[in-house]
């Protein structure tokens, strides 16, 4: 974890404040986003919900590994996890649920997480209504108050394991201040010129698991991005900014089951299966699909790369994107296990993609 100082905190607009700007903002536009309208206002969405507790925002605290342990009794559940860029839906339930010090997974088809435990700080439960009618959800913040995690209730599902569940973990003192910070900034990368690229490459070239990766990384205190550049021609390919469109295009004509992992400091949520409908909406990438979608924000693209990691079952390709601050906010995978071979058709699909 990087262990860098916080930066100065921006001055904070008093609660009440926050609440009368929301209000003024959503009599305009009902059908405007929180997020949107937090950012709007000059806060974070947390501070936004801190600001409006009440029967239908109720502030959660408490042991949140046990509150996740607690989740497969909400039985059909909408998951979302997002970055600046991205956003990543799954339907399904919470089941294989282990969280340990400092990490969690959750494991099955259906909903595959994550969970990175230092980065989930607050918690709330929030009830809105909607064109369907009010739903129900619980939505998890970072310390500097951005969303790691949000599990809504099913339209039909049974309310009353979320009630228990809400009441367990509620707050006492519903109308204390959130107190959120910055997160620290990342660690610099070393300069190309100060790094041994060929032991560097060396030690790609020797993986076993595509797990030891960002290990490597940081061993050598090399940037993501950094590595697509240095490892380019030998184990990374820069692609079109364009070229996602036909990637996942292809995926749905060959019937291609592929994954897709969508992350923030605090969860990693993963998709593995076919995919069926995709569509672009202005700067927007879509899959569509009845238990999964997946919005991507291709504005925000500053480059694309192919990679290949070689391990104990042989090269694994995974397609990875970078935004300008150099953050790889959306990867693609085949569909993958321990012990096979990467599928040939996903090989072949990402081997066509245009080069830059």
């Amino acid at each position: 974890m990087n262990t860098a100082p916080y930066e100065i905190e921006p001055e904070r607009l008093p609660r009440a404040e926050i609440r009368m700007r929301f209000d003024q903002l959503k009599s305009k536009r009902p059908k405007a986003r929180a997020r949107d309208l937090a950012s709007e206002i000059g806060t974070s969405e947390a501070e936004l919900l801190g600001s409006r507790t009440s029967e239908e925002i109720i502030r959660l605290e408490g042991d949140w590994a046990e509150l996740i342990r607690s989740l497969p009794s909400l039985g059909p559940v909408m998951v979302l996890t997002r970055n600046e860029d991205c956003v990543h839906e799954k339907h399904g339930e919470f089941n294989n649920v282990s969280i340990g010090p400092g990490h969690g997974i959750v494991l099955n088809k259906d909903i595959d997480l994550r969970l990175f435990m230092s980065h989930w700080h607050f918690g709330f439960a929030v009830t809105e209504v909607v064109a369907s009618g009010k739903r129900h959800s619980l939505q998890f913040f970072d310390i500097d108050g951005q969303a790691v995690h949000k599990v809504y209730i099913s339209k039909n599902g049974n309310l009353k394991p979320y009630r228990t569940l809400v009441k367990r973990f509620a707050a006492q003192n519903q109308k204390s201040d959130l107190i959120t910070h910055s997160l620290p900034s990342g660690r610099e990368n070393a300069p190309d010129d100060e790094l041994d690229k060929d032991s560097f490459l060396t030690h790609w070239e020797n993986l076993k698991d595509t797990h030891h990766f960002f290990g490597m990384l940081h061993e050598f205190g090399v940037g993501r991005r950094q590595s697509m550049r240095l490892a380019e021609g030998k184990f990374t390919r820069r692609l079109t900014n364009d070229c996602l469109g036909g990637l996942l295009d292809n995926a749905v004509k060959d019937q291609t089951s592929i994954m897709c992992f969508v992350g923030n400091p605090g969860c990693i949520q993963i998709h593995t299966g076919i995919i069926f409908k995709t569509a672009i909406m202005g700067h927007w990438l879509n899959i569509l699909d009845k238990t999964f979608n997946l919005h991507l924000n291709q504005s925000s693209v500053e480059s694309i790369w192919a990679v290949e990691k070689p391990t104990s079952d042989g090269i694994v390709t995974s397609v990875e994107i970078f935004n300008e601050a150099g953050n790889c906010f959306c990867q693609f995978f085949g569909e993958r296990k321990p012990g096979r071979t990467e599928l040939p058709g996903w090989r072949d699909i990402v081997a066509n993609l245009p080069t830059l």
